[in-house]
């Protein structure tokens, strides 16, 4: 598949916020932390920040207005001075945009897009109209992040964001956390979340060796939603793919992420992977349970013991997190438990 890759962003470019499924950056009791999220944009990053003009109407006009998120989108792809597109914040609705896409707009006017959890739809929009695209931060989470943002993000953001070079590899997060603040009050900006040392960085669930092989994925409970319209790729796109998966912070039950993924798999994709590439879930909740499903579907339904399935990556919904290009080629290095992007 010919992906188109957009160009990587330099200081003094305008990136575009978007509320594409839920609405909370324009809430008063929130809206704060987006203009947290802003200020770091523009005097860290060096980048200029605009909203798209629905982006903080607020919770109930964002739910109500689909199309109105839609042309949001649209209209920051076709506006040449915006070089970049980031998601305000995931949520449970985004498929409802589908109707109102124009694929040409996207694959006519590539740019740098960025964000994830529900926003895993739009990543595959930009898939289908041939435009690669970033599953990371999006605003209101590391952006935002409570009194700096976390080192790791920075450093490995920075790295998708401007640099030509290749991203070489990613470590595993020796600090991590899921501690939610509330965010309706303000002076939680102002108070560090409690960090939790991992010391067992990336774990091998089955198979051995090196692998290498394009990236594609995102949240499983969206990409279970995914199945059947038109968004969701031919088999051929996912052969020899690395797949990356992560679990939401609605900490589906192991039940559910096995019925999720023999759903995903009753369409076939699966047979078609070189390598997984698992996420560390939220707030570790169903760690050892996770591992055990991914082992059933892997290596007992699928009797496909060799595949190369890595774990605990920092791509999800805990903190700190990576970027992770769509499309483009990585590397799991099974027997050193080591990724790369190349």
């Amino acid at each position: 598949m010919h992906i188109i890759r957009p160009e990587k962003l330099k200081a003094g470019d305008k990136v575009a916020v978007v509320s594409l499924s839920w609405g909370g950056a324009g809430d008063p009791v929130i809206h704060e932390r987006y203009l947290l999220a802003k200020k770091r944009l523009e005097e860290d990053f060096g980048l200029e920040v605009v909203a798209m003009p629905h982006a903080l109407r607020g919770t109930e006009f964002v739910e109500a207005h689909p199309e109105l998120r839609a042309k949001d989108l649209m209209d920051a792809f076709k506006d040449t001075s915006i070089k970049a597109v980031i998601s305000a914040i995931g949520g449970n609705d985004t498929i409802r945009l589908l109707p109102f896409i124009d694929y040409d707009v996207i694959r006519e006017n590539p740019k740098f897009f960025m964000g994830y959890s529900d926003t895993t739809v739009n990543h595959f929009m930009m898939l289908k109209a041939g435009v690669q695209s970033f599953y990371g931060p999006c605003i209101l989470m590391e952006f935002a992040e409570n009194v700096k943002m976390h080192d790791y993000t920075d450093t490995y953001l920075r790295k998708v964001m401007f640099s030509e070079e290749p991203v070489g590899e990613i470590m595993p997060a020796k600090l991590w956390t899921a501690e939610y603040l509330p965010w309706d009050k303000t002076e939680n900006n102002q108070t560090l979340r409690t960090m939790i040392e991992d010391t067992k960085g990336y774990e091998v669930i089955q198979g051995s060796g090196r692998v290498e092989g394009h990236l594609l994925g995102g949240c499983v409970e969206v990409l279970d939603w995914l199945r059947g319209t038109e968004l969701w790729p031919d088999k051929e796109v996912f052969r020899g793919a690395i797949l990356f998966l992560e679990t939401s912070e609605d900490q589906p039950s192991p039940d559910a992420l096995l019925f999720m993924l023999r759903a995903i798999r009753a369409t076939g994709v699966l047979d078609e992977l070189a390598g997984v590439f698992v996420a560390k879930p939220y707030d570790e909740c169903h760690y050892e349970a996770y591992k055990d499903v991914f082992k059933r579907v892997f290596t007992t339904e699928m009797d496909r013991p060799d595949l190369p399935v890595l774990y605990n990556g920092n791509f999800g919904h805990t903190s700190p997190m990576h970027a992770m290009p769509y499309m483009q080629k990585a590397r799991m290095d099974l027997d050193n438990r080591r990724f790369h992007i190349l």
